[in-house]
């Protein structure tokens, strides 16, 4: 860490250092889950940390981070998925400049969404938000059916064998494996349909989406963290890099060895 005055702060240049360490390369595009409060003090706050790996990655490379959408009109879906029709007139459509990342997702969706250069894909509930040397092949053509399956940024990232880093980030919440999930040959697979709202050339569109669950277990009888449980079991079997980045214990892991890993797991019980 950096002496400021009397404070100690991570700079933009020591996590890149650490990001380096921990094995991420020029040209590397990585999907990346942070905890900013495991991290630590930076100087310039989270836009540090998003610039180092920018620095690292270079400009070949790319940065994609889950951002979803902080709509919070769920609760309100009837047991078919639709709005009311009452509540539709209040509820600000998707647009993908504008609408927020989901709070569940921490400040570091927000903050790389609103990065300059962010490109966004089109998918609300699945939104991955891309920066850098093929961003807008990463976000093109994002199904609104089935957001996390083939043609996504998250089965693009498997394609090109690119990388998962999650900082200071609970395990369980490595998005990737919904990708996982819709590819696992398993019966019973939880099916979710939600009524959504999209801004397309001027007006709104409601469309209703489909998709494999992803806010709950997609099978009956699965532990609600059990991604912690699968990221878990590939760190001790098929490896993957562990370090410090910031004061956050961190893992990085190759999207193309994870998700063949997670399909298994996932069909030895179930399939």
């Amino acid at each position: 860490m950096l002496l400021v005055g009397n404070s100690l702060y991570w700079t933009r240049r020591l996590l890149g250092e650490q990001l380096t360490t921990i094995g991420l390369h020029a040209g590397d595009a990585v999907m990346v889950h942070a905890g900013l409060r495991s991290v630590g003090p930076m100087l310039n706050g989270p836009d540090a940390l998003i610039g180092a790996i920018l620095d690292v990655i270079g400009s070949e490379g790319t940065l994609l981070c889950y951002v979803n959408w902080d709509s919070q009109h769920e609760n309100a879906l009837d047991e078919t998925g639709r709005v009311p029709n009452a509540l539709k007139p209040d509820i600000p459509p998707f647009h993908p400049l504008y609408s927020r990342a989901s709070r569940d997702h921490g400040a570091f969706a927000e903050f790389v969404r609103t990065t300059p250069g962010a490109q966004r894909s089109l998918n609300p509930g699945a939104s991955v938000v891309a920066i850098g040397g093929r961003a807008s092949w990463f976000i093109a053509d994002h199904p609104l059916d089935y957001g996390y399956g083939p043609g996504s940024p998250f089965a693009k990232l498997v394609s090109i064998s690119g990388k998962v880093l999650m900082i200071g980030a609970p395990l369980d919440t490595m998005s990737l494996l919904h990708h996982a999930e819709h590819l696992a040959q398993i019966p019973g697979k939880h099916i979710r349909r939600m009524e959504v709202p999209l801004q397309i050339n001027g007006h709104v569109d409601w469309r209703m989406i489909e998709e494999f669950d992803t806010v709950d277990p997609v099978v009956d009888g699965l532990e609600a963290d059990y991604f912690k449980t699968i990221v878990e079991e590939f760190l001790a079997t098929k490896g993957g890099n562990e370090g410090i980045i910031g004061a956050a214990p961190s893992v990085l892991i190759s999207a193309a060895d994870i998700v063949p890993f997670a399909v298994r797991w996932l069909e030895q019980r179930f399939g």
